[in-house]
Formats: structure tokens, C-alpha cells, sequence
């Protein structure tokens, strides 16, 4: 292709010129998106980008026969993080709790010892593993054949990754022996550390950014847009664990595993039966002190119940499975210097003390920053700027000091003094009797904690917008563009506003489209994840998915909560009766829904077309579906939290006191004053017998 053809007006172009324009513009084109979208390193302008963009839009519309199937006009160049369709998951891939000591790891054992209702005397075996530190994946096969492999996402929706994760040798494309006709395993992606350093020798030598460390290598691997980047890389696949299957697939995790691995997976290798608390200490160690032999990245250990009856019994909370935990290695440290100690002021009020440090690498990460918690721990430590200090990775995650070096404090060091007075805004700080937390009282008044709830608001477990991060945010407040939830709406329909944009540093309409595109897709969102993004104080995602399944809808949440300022009222009754809700949560519900100014906010988000999705309706299969129960006293076969559990299971709602909405009281041996209030109120109650009868009906 020759310059002098791009320099050919459109309407100039002969036929044969306009067919190789376009070959040329879809090929730079391409190439320009690769550098910007996945190498980090545009290499023209943004106004030049749009030209080429311009010109091959303007010979499409001249010649429509000439449009290539791989048309730019059909590809819109997005984040990797952005760029895939979305998948849901059959069932949702969960997190798992961490326990961090030996105490902890026997804690572990002993909660599914009374879950299970098991004598002491009977052994609980556990399988230990690997925790393989790479980019969590499922892959579904139908009939023995690839058809989906997705990220984890947020756990119940993924990125459909299928054209990268095929490039992975060790991902089969058919399945081998007789596999169930529908099968789901889940695993790791990593990158095995050779193949990693060489990676970033290539990195280096082609002028671009190392990878920090091999889990970031194998992300950014898998999210590649273009398959053919992803297949250079030498990656690899170990299943852990498995979803939705037509079969069983054994009676143990070991069974599990050796079938799947008979299917042609590379099962995570090293796993144990571990049949005492000892056998699992022993473990740990042994794979703390043999993991730099083992050619990939081991970030601890994950422990799982062995017996797959008992893993179904187990079930799962809202946020992790209740038969595995992952007990992390030990953080790594180092010590640097305290260059200043700054006050942040976080979305519900709170000042937390922050040590910006002389950087220093600690756990393969660049460490700049670290928490020092609160006001207790400054005096605890007694650190002060200028101190040497140790810092670690909680978790291998958050910076925080733990230790300071008093030999290596300067003379001239002074005791760090507590604001009285919130660094924001200025209004007298406050620290109730029962907090180690001292908060600013301004609430969104507070333009600090104003701007922290925008952000919590668009997060990951939240309303999750891509596109639109602490950055981008804190440039769109300062020039006061979005002051509050609704606005990030509004601005998302203002052709003007969004003409503008794209005309700035480090936009463009590319960028544009995509964060418009993410906002609208925020429009319609579930009532559990409204609430959480709401940020109220106390409710977690827990507590906001069971706050959400009680009420249904978000204007009966916020009925129940104008009418809850009384504890004598039934809507406080309502709202005790919540599983995991107590006084400090309905307190905080009071609060927030009785303060005009959250009314405002919610008034104005459904102004601005957000949709708040009622909850979803409970299976209708199950005679307990959509019924609320209450237990009390003790069940003979089954312990208190497995029969909440399986009853939730069903669809049944479960409350922690009897109320004229209760449907059934559950009564084992013992049960006094819950079975003679149900019996005033002219409530079923059922015995043990009667309720397995539900449960298996």
C-alpha cells in the first residue's frame, strides 16, 4: 500500500484503490488498538487514531459492497477487562474464607463437626492442596467438547475467554474415556515461572513494561483480545474443583480428582488426605519450605472436607462454601522509612492513618503506601515519620506496618498527633464508646466521604462500571461533572458532555462509547447489589443479599426501615428476624433511609433511569419455597446451621423470631417460648419428622 493512496480523497478513489485502503486502515488500525488496549503504549495520537477511524467510515458508506468481515467499524477496540462477552455462571464460583493460624485451621474442622452434627469420635478427613496463585477459570464441556471457558468475573457472571483459553495446551479440546455429558471444572490459569522470566526478558527488550509478577502475566495473558498473543505465551491450566455435572464424579475429593484426571485434565498436583489437625500443620510446612522448587507461583494452601456428601451437606454461605478454607503463607516483609503520615477520611466517616514510605519491594510488589489503621494502633507502635519501620503484605494484599525500628529513630522525631478535627472538612471528630474507629459525623456533607461513596458506588461488588475507576472519578468531581450516584447517569446521556470528553487526553470516542455503553449496562441492576453500592454502615454483601431476599423489593426495604425507628414496632421485629441481622444493622437502616438526604439520592438515581430489580422469586418446586420458618431447640439429626441451610436451599426464608409472617415454627427438644408464642399466633409447628418430610419432598 502506498501513502500516496491514503492521501486520495474518498470520493477520488477507484474501486481497486478503496478496496486496498481499507485492507491498509484495518490493519493499522489493529495494530494501534493492541498498543493502546494491551501493551499500555499508544503510539499516535488520539486525534490521529479518530482520523484513521474517520476515513475508513467514510469508504464504507461510499462503497458498502467493499466492507471487510474484520471491519474496525465492527470491532470496537475495548479494555481487555471490557472486551468479552459476558457469562453466567451455572453455579456461582465463591470466594473462599481464610484462616491464617493453626488455632484457626482446627476452628475450620470443629464448625463442620457441629454443622455436620458428627460425634467426636468420627474422623473428618481433609484434602489438602496447592493454592495455585494464577487467574481463576471454568471450562464447560458438552458431550466430551470445549463450548465455554470464562473468567470467575465477580463470581456469578465471567468473561467468555473460550478462543484464548483453547490456545492453553493443557485445556483439552475433547475429553477423554466416557466424561458426563455435561461437566464444568474450574482452575487456574498460571504461568510457570521460567517461562515467565522469559517473558519479561522480551518484555524488556522490546521496550516495554516487566510483568510484576506471574499472576498478572497470566491475566493479562488470558484477557488478550487477540488469541494468536495469548497462544505465544507457555501457560498453563490445573482443575481444583468442578461445577455443574450431569454425575457424580466419586464419592472423595481423591476419587474427583483421579476421573478428572483420567478425562485428560492436569489435576493440581501434590494434594493429601490429611486425617488430623497435625497431618494438616505438617503439610503447610512442608509446602512453605519446597515451594521455590516447584516451577510456579504457590500462594498457601486450600484445605476441602474429602467426603463429597458431606461437601453437598456443607453447602455454601453467600459469599464461600462452608466445607473449604485457604490458609495463606506467611506475608512477606521489609523495612523502610516513614516519609509522612497523612489522615484519609473513608465513605462511612472513618480516619484512617496512612505511612507513605520510601518505596520498597516487599512479596515481588513496589510498596509506597501501608495502613496504620487507627488511632490506637498509631499509639500501640508509636510511629512517627521519620521512623524505620517493617511492612508487610496482609494476606499478600494490603500494606500495613507492623513493627518499628527504635534504634533507627531520628533525635529529632516527634509523636504523631491525631486530628481533633476531620482533614476534609473540619467538623469536630467523634469515636463512640464501643469503636476503636474515630469518624468524621458530616456524612455526605463531608465532600471526602462523598467521593468515597461515588467510588464504592461503581466498585467491583457493587454496580461494577468499568471504565470508571477512582481516577477517572476524582477528575470528573474536581471539575464538579458528577457530585453524586445519579449524575454518573445523567452525563452518560449528554451528547455534549460526551463530545467533550472525547476531545481530551486520554480519551477519545473509542473510550467514550465504552464508558457510556458500561452506564447504561449499570441501568438495571439487582436489588442486593443496590444495597450494597449504597454503602450503608454494618451491611455487607452478606447482609445486603439477605436484607434483599426478606423484603423483596427496595420500597418495602425502605418502608421497613421509616417504620423500624421504634424496637417495639413490628417492622423492627421484621427486620430482628433477618438471619445475620442485628441492632447495629437496623440502626444503620433507620439512619440511612430516614435521612432526607439518601431519599434524595435514591429519588434521583430512579429519576435518572436506574432500575432496581426486585429480588428474585424463590424456586416454586419445594413446598417450603417462599415460606418463612423459625427453629427452636435442638434437632436430633441435623445441627441448627445445616437445616437453616438446606431449608434456604428450597427457597425458604429463615427468621430468628416468630412473628405473624412466620409459616412454620421448627421445634426440636427444648423449644419454650418461640413454640407457645407460635401456638398464640395459630402457626404450624413442626416436628423433626415433618420437616425432613419437606425437605425431601
Amino acid at each position: 500500500m502506498t501513502a500516496g493512496t491514503a492521501a486520495i480523497a474518498v470520493a477520488a478513489l477507484s474501486r481497486e484503490e478503496a478496496r486496498s485502503e481499507l485492507a491498509r486502515l484495518a490493519a493499522a488500525i489493529l495494530r494501534h488498538d493492541r498498543a493502546y488496549y494491551i501493551d499500555d503504549a499508544p503510539k499516535i495520537s488520539d486525534a490521529d487514531y479518530d482520523a484513521l477511524r474517520r476515513r475508513n467510515s467514510e469508504i464504507e458508506e461510499h462503497w458498502p459492497e467493499l466492507v471487510r468481515n474484520d471491519s474496525p467499524s465492527g470491532r470496537v477496540g475495548v479494555p481487555p477487562t471490557s472486551g468479552f462477552r459476558k457469562v453466567r455462571h451455572p453455579q456461582p464460583m465463591l470466594s473462599l474464607d481464610n484462616v491464617f493460624t493453626n488455632d484457626e485451621l482446627q476452628e475450620f474442622v470443629e464448625r463442620v463437626r457441629k454443622f455436620l452434627n458428627l460425634d467426636p469420635a468420627v474422623e473428618i478427613a481433609i484434602a489438602a492442596e496447592p493454592k495455585i496463585d494464577g487467574l481463576s477459570a471454568s471450562l464447560r464441556y458438552d458431550d466430551g467438547e470445549l463450548a465455554v471457558g470464562a473468567t470467575r468475573g465477580d463470581g456469578r457472571d465471567g468473561e467468555d475467554v473460550t478462543r484464548n483459553l483453547r490456545t492453553i495446551a493443557a485445556v483439552p479440546e475433547r475429553l477423554q474415556g466416557r466424561p458426563p455429558a455435561r461437566l464444568e471444572v474450574r482452575g487456574e490459569v498460571y504461568f510457570p515461572i521460567e517461562s515467565f522470566h522469559r517473558l519479561n526478558a522480551e518484555q524488556l527488550a522490546s521496550g516495554k513494561r516487566a510483568f510484576v509478577n506471574p499472576r498478572n502475566a497470566a491475566a493479562g495473558s488470558v484477557r488478550q483480545i487477540d488469541p494468536v498473543i495469548t497462544a505465544e505465551r507457555d501457560l498453563g491450566f490445573f482443575v481444583h474443583s468442578w461445577g455443574e455435572t450431569s454425575e457424580t464424579l466419586g464419592d472423595t475429593v481423591t476419587e474427583a480428582r483421579e476421573r478428572l484426571a483420567g478425562f485428560g485434565f492436569n489435576v493440581t498436583p501434590g494434594t493429601e488426605v490429611c486425617r488430623d489437625i497435625d497431618a494438616m500443620v505438617r503439610f503447610a510446612e512442608q509446602l512453605y519450605a519446597d515451594r521455590s522448587e516447584l516451577g510456579f507461583d504457590v500462594d498457601g494452601i486450600v484445605y476441602k472436607v474429602d467426603r463429597l456428601d458431606w461437601q453437598q451437606r456443607l453447602g455454601a454461605s453467600t459469599r464461600a462454601p462452608r466445607h473449604s478454607v485457604a490458609r495463606k503463607f506467611p506475608a512477606e516483609r521489609a523495612k523502610t522509612r516513614v516519609l509522612s503520615i497523612d489522615v484519609q477520611v473513608g465513605r462511612t466517616g472513618a480516619l484512617t492513618p496512612v505511612a507513605s514510605l520510601q518505596p520498597v519491594t516487599v512479596g515481588g510488589v513496589v510498596v509506597g503506601r501501608a495502613t496504620l489503621h487507627n488511632r490506637d494502633e498509631i499509639d500501640r507502635l508509636d510511629v512517627r515519620e521519620g521512623d524505620l519501620v517493617t511492612v508487610q503484605r496482609a494476606g499478600d494484599v494490603i500494606p500495613q506496618v507492623v513493627d518499628v525500628d527504635l534504634d533507627g529513630r531520628p533525635e529529632t522525631s516527634a509523636p504523631f498527633e491525631f486530628p481533633e478535627q476531620c482533614p476534609a472538612c473540619g467538623r469536630p471528630v467523634e469515636r463512640e464508646p464501643d469503636e476503636v474507629v474515630t469518624r468524621c459525623p458530616g456524612g455526605r456533607a463531608c465532600e471526602a466521604q462523598a467521593f468515597q461513596q461515588l467510588v464504592h458506588f461503581v466498585s467491583r461488588n457493587a454496580l461494577a462500571i468499568d471504565g470508571l475507576g477512582e481516577r477517572q472519578l476524582r477528575a470528573f468531581w474536581d471539575r464538579r461533572d458528577i457530585r453524586e450516584p445519579a449524575d454518573i447517569f445523567r452525563v452518560a446521556e449528554d451528547e455534549q458532555w460526551l463530545q467533550a470528553l472525547s476531545d481530551e487526553k486520554g480519551w477519545g470516542p473509542t473510550s467514550v462509547h465504552n464508558l457510556r455503553t458500561a452506564i447504561r449496562g449499570a441501568r438495571d441492576v439487582a436489588l442486593e447489589r443496590f444495597l450494597f453500592a449504597l454503602g450503608i454502615r454494618h451491611v455487607g454483601q452478606g447482609n445486603a443479599a439477605q436484607l434483599a431476599r426478606a423484603a423483596e423489593s427496595l420500597g418495602r426495604l425502605m418502608e421497613l426501615a421509616e417504620r423500624a425507628r421504634d424496637p417495639e414496632t413490628p417492622e423492627y421485629a421484621e427486620l430482628a428476624g433477618v438471619d445475620g441481622i442485628g441492632a447495629a444493622q437496623i440502626r444503620a437502616l433507620v439512619d440511612h433511609f430516614t435521612d432526607p438526604s439518601t431519599r434524595t439520592v435514591v429519588d434521583n438515581l430512579r429519576a435518572a433511569g436506574v432500575n432496581v430489580q426486585d429480588a428474585e422469586a424463590p424456586a416454586a418446586d419445594s413446598p417450603l419455597s417462599g415460606r418463612t420458618l423459625v427453629f427452636t431447640g435442638t434437632l436430633a439429626g441435623l445441627s441448627r446451621n445445616e437445616a437453616k441451610a438446606r431449608a434456604e436451599a428450597l427457597g425458604a426464608r429463615v427468621a430468628s423470631a416468630v412473628s405473624a409472617k412466620t409459616d412454620y415454627l421448627v421445634a426440636g427438644e427444648g423449644g419454650g417460648a418461640k413454640r407457645r408464642k407460635a401456638e398464640a399466633l395459630n402457626i404450624e409447628v413442626l416436628d423433626e419428622a415433618a420437616f425432613q418430610k419437606l425437605l425431601e419432598a
